[in-house]
């Protein structure tokens, strides 16, 4: 007697058969899900990763306002303004900001470059003293970016860090920790400022030092921006 040189199929049992059948139909449901919801929520998706051409529009921003109020163009090699005649606390902590009432604590990182390509990589790793603007504890305006991005944004890199920068009020405190000394900050006022809309001129022209905390508004969609205004104690 032969053997059959194929093998016999055994037909699979129903409830294998059904496994298959669910595990298949929920994969394509899910599949379809995410089409859909890319679909429909792609300027917001889009908004969130076009920080390039949102910081390009900051930066040139602050490049009118310079021109406005005629301050010199800085170079590498022009001396920074004046410090303030002040005593500022000393502190063992690396340059960093912190914001007590939303939880932040980030790195301070600095470029100088008014190229905003220049900025793409460190706003990832915290935030950013714009270049050309007041260090702190100088006299004049300091700038610091930072990027935003909506509610449940994973936290692997910076890209949430001025994500509640809307719940700052007035008397709020902000602290930049610079060159071992730590500077204390408190919120005077927030405003929000249109695509290619300057910073009033008037807060350019302080002649104490003023902290302006800017992102995109709403988080992470490049719409229009928000400020935060703080005064030095």
């Amino acid at each position: 007697m032969t053997e059959n040189p194929e093998k016999e199929k055994i037909p699979k049992p129903e409830k294998i058969i059904l496994k298959e059948e669910i595990k298949r139909f929920f994969g394509f449901f899910f599949f379809l899900f995410f089409i859909i919801f890319i679909a429909v929520n792609w300027g917001t998706i889009k908004g969130i990763f076009d920080y390039q051409n949102i910081y390009k529009e900051i930066i040139n921003s602050f490049k009118k306002e310079k021109k406005l109020v005629n301050i010199p163009e800085v170079s590498l090699e022009t001396p920074r303004p004046t410090e303030i005649k002040k005593e500022f606390p000393y502190t063992e902590k690396s340059d960093s900001i912190e914001i007590p009432k939303i939880g932040i604590e980030a790195p301070l990182l600095f470029v100088e470059s008014e190229r905003e390509e220049d900025y793409k990589a460190p706003l990832l790793k915290g935030v950013v003293h714009y270049y050309q603007s007041a260090l702190p504890g100088e006299e004049g305006q300091t700038i610091i970016l930072g990027h935003s991005a909506p509610s449940g944004w994973p936290k692997i890199h910076y890209d949430w860090v001025f994500s509640d920068l809307n719940k700052l009020e007035a008397g709020d405190e902000i602290f930049i920790n610079y060159k071992n000394h730590q500077y204390h900050y408190i919120v005077s006022k927030k405003f929000f400022l249109d695509k290619g809309e300057e910073i009033p001129s008037e807060d350019l022209t302080n002649p104490n030092n003023v902290l302006i905390l800017i992102s995109c508004w709403p988080p992470g969609v490049n719409q229009r921006r928000i400020a935060i205004q703080a005064e030095l104690q």
